[in-house]
């Protein structure tokens, strides 16, 4: 099947629209950890991490299919809607040059992959499922490591490649997941800003709840805001449990009303420590559904609700039933006292 390129949708073409998600009405289920799901638990193996060669294969395709009809399912199921990420985290030019990728195979696999996301739209809006397609980029380097940063030029430089291959299809958006520094964000802003296409900025944080680079969570969004005058559509927290970012979320300020969504990990391990594990932790996903609610008074904007490493659909649909409850986890009275400290 032939990539549709956006410049041929006409006027009708949804990236006009503004992001369903930003406005606040409703919640938006998104997937788990894809990679840990196919690897651990359908015995798939991923080169460096990358599922989308994936899609080149037919019987792969049909896994990520049933993949994503799971979340589906969840939307369906608590009236959400649905943002679909491409399986695209690792296709940018390094890594998809150490599989044998050329600029122009890779191109057509962003494309592919869009392409693919939008069968799955296809079915959600068949079930009344408001749905956004994103295209989903990974950091330059190793999503565990801060690593040698860019400057924000060369960053924009460089994912304006696989940038500029979503801007050329349907895909409403471009999802930037754990991302370890501001510099590198920047540049992602800069690239989608200068192909007119949305984008949803991600960072990930240690267990100290800061970057990888030791900056905080609230001055890394602050300083994304203001070198690019706030031309991100939102940003998210991944790749880390709950535990982890949830001291970050104690400074104040109108940066935690930027913070639309979460994808948290199901282990409580530092990224070290996962980094060296050989077997999945996936952790409580009840206790980890019950940590993401006690999240609401400190992120008074979420609403885009996924896991990352070690979670599947078990985890996000124990997260979505557990924020349909109402809240009434007692985690969430913890972090309120503590917030709001007695003063009698």
């Amino acid at each position: 099947m032939t990539p549709v390129d956006a410049d041929v949708l006409g006027a009708d073409h949804r990236r006009g629209r503004p992001l369903p998600q930003l406005k606040l009405d409703r919640l938006f289920v998104t997937d788990g950890g894809l990679e840990t799901d196919l690897i651990f638990h359908h015995g798939i193996e991923l080169p460096f991490f990358a599922a989308f060669p994936l899609l080149e294969d037919a019987d792969h395709r049909v896994s990520l299919r049933r993949y994503y009809d799971d979340y589906l399912a969840i939307a369906r199921e608590h009236g959400a809607g649905l943002v679909i990420d491409t399986p695209t985290w690792r296709a940018n030019p390094d890594w998809a040059g150490r599989l044998g990728y050329s600029p122009e195979r890779l191109d057509a696999a962003n494309r592919a992959a869009v392409q693919f996301a939008e069968e799955v739209r296809a079915a959600a809006t068949a079930d009344g499922v408001t749905a956004v397609v994103g295209g989903c980029i990974g950091p330059r380097g190793d999503g565990y490591k801060a690593g040698e940063a860019m400057a924000a030029e060369e960053a924009e430089r460089y994912h304006a490649v696989q940038i500029r291959s979503f801007a050329a299809t349907t895909a409403d958006q471009v999802t930037a997941l754990t991302i370890t520094n501001a510099v590198e964000a920047i540049g992602i802003v800069r690239a989608a800003a200068a192909v007119d296409i949305p984008v949803a900025i991600s960072f990930t944080v240690e267990t100290t709840g800061l970057l990888p680079t030791g900056q905080s969570l609230a001055g890394a969004i602050e300083q994304v805001d203001a070198a690019t005058d706030g031309a991100a559509a939102y940003f998210m927290v991944n790749c880390a449990h709950p535990t982890h970012f949830e001291s970050a979320l104690e400074d104040d300020g109108s940066w935690r009303s930027r913070l639309l969504g979460v994808r948290a990990n199901a282990s409580a391990r530092s990224h070290a420590e996962l980094d060296e594990a050989t077997e999945l932790d996936e952790g409580d996903p009840n206790d980890l559904a019950a940590r993401y609610v006690a999240l609401r008074d400190r992120m008074p904007a979420l609403t885009v609700l996924g896991g990352c490493c070690g979670t599947d659909s078990r985890h996000v649909a124990a997260i979505c039933a557990a924020w349909a409850a109402g809240g009434c986890s007692p985690l969430s009275s913890l972090i309120a006292s503590s917030t709001n400290p007695s003063t009698d």
